[in-house]
């Protein structure tokens, strides 16, 4: 069988702390997906990603606010299936007509029962059986939808949430009021796999097929030019490191600058990982009196912020002059 990875979830993103926990779920069941932040969502966008089926995230905003978070209306007519998740629940019955509310009676926060509706769905699938008219689920929410968009029914129901589970089955938007990524969520993840069958997606793709593609661009973009990488020994760099190093090997040199702020030993840690366990070049710069000199006074998180993201191009600016020849800057952290 061909593997198909062209099928490709698209998950806008609200601003959830748990976003990347929804990605990763989908990525254990063999779905290709890219989270995007809903700013970057136009109808352009949508047309070139061409998404097989969309997840909207939680976030912290209320669609209540003048200039709340939204997805653009055209999501709604690509003929997809679409999951709302929380945040991703009220902005999609918002947008479709119905309505939310906020105040006494519509918080919940934590763990919480779902009780099963008369109606079956084919999201929950698996849901409620052998007898059992509860499961459990996790909840986090301040607002929530106190009236349905039209076409929309309720499939499940908690104590503070009279919409915990809806959907409009014809059109295939689906929308839940907890949070089916976490563990806390029993089910969570049959729920999840559910809405990958009906977007009726291969599940083929693996995070093997994803590095093979991502060390092939690499070496069609970079050719026999030089790389620095500002590594900071956190998962984001480290990943991109690695990876760039596997697709052009010495090409790369990896930069970890010591600003003054590092644990005990971290500094050595990272170098013996690196150059030693991973054979990676990468130079130690010790600007320690760079930084604290920049950032003494300033007490500001978004001024010192700004500090030192301006110090740290230029101690990659510096590195790249003295190794020479060196085209491109990589890092990890979005």
């Amino acid at each position: 069988m061909r593997k198909n990875y062209s099928e490709k979830l698209l998950i806008i993103d609200f601003g959830s702390q748990v976003t990347q926990l929804i990605a990763r779920r989908f990525r254990e069941i063999g779905v290709y997906c890219e989270i995007h932040p809903y700013q970057n969502i136009s109808k352009n966008f949508l047309e070139i990603f061409h998404p097989k089926a969309i997840v909207f995230s939680g976030g912290p905003a209320s669609v209540l606010d003048e200039n709340f978070p939204r997805p653009p209306k055209e999501v709604f007519d690509m003929d997809i299936p679409i999951l709302g998740i929380c945040y991703g629940q009220q902005v999609m019955i918002k947008i479709l007509g119905g309505k939310v509310a906020s105040g006494a009676g519509t918080a919940e926060f934590g763990r919480a029962k779902i009780t099963k509706s008369k109606i079956n769905l084919d999201l929950l699938k698996g849901w409620f059986q052998n007898g059992t008219q509860e499961e459990s689920v996790w909840m986090s929410h301040g607002d929530n939808v106190n009236q349905l968009a039209p076409g929309f029914k309720v499939y499940g129901t908690s104590t503070n949430a009279p919409f915990a589970i809806i959907a409009n089955t014809k059109k295939r938007f689906y929308a839940v009021q907890f949070h089916p990524e976490v563990h806390h969520t029993s089910k969570g993840k049959v729920l999840l796999q559910n809405f990958i069958q009906i977007a009726g997606f291969s599940q083929n793709w693996t995070m093997g097929a994803f590095k093979e593609k991502v060390i092939k661009k690499i070496r069609e973009k970079v050719g026999t030019k030089k790389v620095i990488c500002g590594l900071s020994g956190g998962v984001d760099s480290s990943v991109a490191a690695v990876l760039i190093h596997e697709a052009i090997g010495n090409q790369l040199t990896c930069v970890f600058v010591d600003h003054g702020f590092l644990r005990e030993n971290e500094s050595k840690e990272v170098l013996a990982m690196f150059g030693d366990h991973y054979n990676i070049p990468i130079l130690l710069i010790e600007e320690q009196e760079l930084f604290l000199k920049a950032l003494e006074g300033h007490s500001d998180p978004e001024t010192k912020r700004k500090l030192i993201g301006a110090l740290f191009i230029e101690v990659f600016q510096k590195c790249a002059s003295r190794i020479g020849g060196v085209q491109f800057l990589a890092q990890g952290t979005l």
